[in-house]
């Protein structure tokens, strides 16, 4: 049975389909802004269920899959900026650091979560970046709808020194999770 994914990400899309995972894309229109008080964790993972719950309530007997994916940085989300402005503010506070990558997903069916909505963390480290090289990535355009202001798969990949966890999760889409979801509740995955 085909998956239904409650995303407008091209880049999750792409994973799913380089697994071998047959999908249809179906982007859900949620609010994504971050609540008072509310931890990244809580924040990807409530983002995550109502994305899938969006999706699942119009799609009788499908299994639907959402996502959303925080970077952190000193207890900050950065979502993604919203001009060349913020974004340069946001390499600025990721470089010659380490920052978290923070994606929740959901897996639902007839507007019931069919698995525990999970989360995968990341560590993602930045080398020293100069001003010089944020305005070159800013001036790309590859920042603009990416959490934090980066695409790790893109032209920001020179600026990795260092991962620890799931390199598909920094892209967007943790799939080690995925698959484990799917499995548990005996979708066919080919």
């Amino acid at each position: 049975m085909r998956l239904i994914l409650a995303s407008a990400s091209p880049r999750r899309a792409d994973l799913l389909r380089e697994a071998g995972i047959d999908v249809e894309v179906r982007p859900a229109n949620v609010n994504e802004d971050v609540a008072p008080g509310e931890t990244a964790e809580d924040y990807v993972r409530r983002v995550a269920q109502e994305k899938a719950l969006a999706i699942s309530q119009t799609s009788p007997g499908r299994h639907v899959l959402a996502a959303d994916t925080a970077v952190v940085v000193e207890g900050q989300i950065l979502g993604k900026p919203s001009n060349a402005e913020e974004s340069a503010r946001m390499l600025s506070a990721l470089s010659g650091r380490s920052h978290l990558v923070i994606s929740g997903v959901c897996l639902m069916k007839d507007g019931q979560t069919v698995v525990d909505t999970e989360t995968a963390v990341t560590v993602v480290e930045f080398a020293e970046l100069s001003p010089g090289e944020i305005a070159w990535y800013v001036a790309s355009g590859e920042s603009m709808d990416k959490a934090g202001g980066y695409g790790i798969q893109g032209l920001a990949s020179r600026f990795v020194t260092r991962i620890a966890g799931s390199y598909s999760n920094v892209v967007g889409l943790p799939m080690a999770v995925v698959y484990r979801m799917c499995t548990k509740v005996g979708l066919l995955l080919s």
